[in-house]
């Protein structure tokens, strides 16, 4: 697929200029350079959106469930159809090593528009019979226009996440990818033209979050919001949105907790740990950044990890033997650099990494940060406690189950964690009492997309996945009639 120099917003079915002819330039993160430039949005341009998805919903509605399910899959050949293309896309955009985007990314972006577009032929309604006096029947219905803001670090993959089955369940949507990494949202664009979709069922509008995000969340005609991102964003949607009373689900940030017990297959869990701490640079908000080791192990498992971690490449997002690219901008390239210095200073020591890195060749000014392994840190510092969403994690000694369940739980998050443990029953007992919307034992990112998804505390509200995302896209009405 062509991919020109001037992006274009998705509206009615077309590709066109911006309302206002503004545009924000567009830099690759592994090189520092501007490639491209994006529109930059107004509330015009999400007024066209609206207008168009308001034409088309009559239609996309009522089309019938195998109508929706058929175009959809259509979508999803043209993914698997441009693999190669949507995955270099996805690693200039994000700095991540086109290996990880070929392997992970766009293999899932295919698979979530599979999923919901055959999810909903199965989706079914409830009756709750009232003995010799009457039958009650729930129906679902779309909700209508909704509005779909996803975030930066997985780009294909957690947009069509979320688009999916708001298409799936017949609402139109208004959807913004991140300014940061807007590129394959807009070959997605292009992939929807080809498959036939009808116009205006979904618009593509580009832009800053203030101005084209912002517009989303308060149009009076977008009735839901989805949204991933950070916890502050997430709070100042919610603001907006909930005196409206739209629907909202928010996926948020984590500072996720993995514990290692003395009896867990240690190779296991050193090879595991490693990739669930700095896969996507430590960018995924499921990443295990607090590494909790039982004292009789800890030893062994530091040794063993800091000298994985040592051996992984730090290098250019196109060779194929780099295991860590650059991290999304130069803004959140100082973050994290920022965060370490901020570990130094609470007493942390650094075992390993630590430091920018300096990548020869056409990445010289990219934004590289070698991963980095620290010990020795209270369980209350900021580094124990705030999402640095970057190749940063610390490791921590407990001596009890009861010990390391109060530390894992000791922050203000609760999206995932995983535990690795041969004990079934500790297993079963940890899981049970970790605040945690998911919980992997012995694992690290295997999905079931039937699953639900999100979770507790400042992570979030609400859950994405199977049937609870297509309960989210639909409004209940329960029909009684007597006998």
């Amino acid at each position: 697929m062509q991919v020109e120099k001037y992006l274009q917003n998705y509206i009615n079915g077309e590709l066109v200029k911006p309302s206002n002819g503004g545009y924000i330039d567009n830099i690759e993160p592994a090189t520092g350079k501007v490639y491209s430039h994006i529109p930059s949005s107004t509330a015009i341009d999400v007024e066209l959106a609206v207008e168009a998805a308001e034409k088309a919903f009559p239609q996309w509605s009522n089309a019938g469930i195998q109508t929706r399910s058929e175009v959809m899959l259509r979508i999803a050949a043209g993914i698997k159809k441009y693999h190669k293309e949507l995955a270099a896309a996805e690693s200039m955009d994000n700095g991540k090593p086109v290996s990880l985007a070929e392997l992970i990314d766009i293999p899932r972006a295919h698979d979530n528009i599979h999923f919901f577009a055959t999810a909903i032929e199965h989706f079914a309604s409830e009756s709750h019979h009232m003995e010799k006096l009457a039958i009650n029947y729930t129906l679902r219905r779309p909700i209508g226009i909704v509005g779909c803001i996803s975030p930066w670090n997985l780009p294909l993959y957690l947009f069509t996440w979320k688009i999916a089955p708001a298409l799936a369940a017949g609402n139109c949507v208004i959807a913004k990818p991140s300014e940061v990494t807007p590129l394959t949202a807009y070959l997605f664009s292009k992939i929807c033209i080809e498959a036939g979709l009808p116009k205006g069922v979904l618009n593509i509008v580009h832009g800053l979050g203030p101005s084209a995000g912002q517009a989303i969340v308060e149009h009076e005609k977008i009735k839901a919001i989805s949204f991933t991102g950070g916890t502050k964003t997430g709070e100042h949607l919610a603001r907006t949105a909930a005196p409206m009373f739209k629907k909202l689900s928010l996926e948020l940030g984590g500072k996720n907790p993995n514990i290692i017990f003395e009896d867990a297959d240690l190779d296991k869990a050193v090879a595991t740990s490693v990739k669930a701490s700095f896969s996507n640079q430590g960018q995924i908000c499921l990443c295990g950044s607090r590494i909790y080791i039982q004292e009789s192990l800890y030893d062994d498992f530091r040794d063993k990890f800091v000298s994985a971690v040592a051996k992984l490449k730090v290098g250019d997002p196109k060779d194929k033997a780099s295991n860590i690219g650059a991290v999304v901008s130069k803004a959140h390239f100082d973050k994290v650099l920022n965060h370490i210095d901020i570990a130094k200073d609470e007493g942390g020591k650094v075992l390993v990494g630590g430091q920018a890195v300096k990548v020869k060749g056409r990445c010289e000014e990219g934004y590289f940060i070698a991963p980095t392994v620290i010990e020795g840190l209270e369980p209350t510092c900021a580094t124990n406690q705030d999402e640095i969403f970057g190749p940063v994690v610390t490791l921590n000694k407990f001596k009890t189950e009861d010990e390391v369940v109060a530390l894992a739980n000791n922050t203000k998050y609760g999206l995932s964690a995983t535990i690795f443990t041969n004990d079934l029953n500790r297993a079963h007992r940890v899981a049970e009492n970790i605040h945690a919307g998911i919980v992997w034992v012995n694992t690290w990112l295997l999905r079931d997309l039937r699953t639900p998804f999100g979770g507790v505390k400042n992570s979030g509200v609400g859950r994405e996945g199977g049937f609870e995302a297509l309960r989210f896209f639909t409004e209940p009405k329960n029909v009684c009639i007597k006998y």
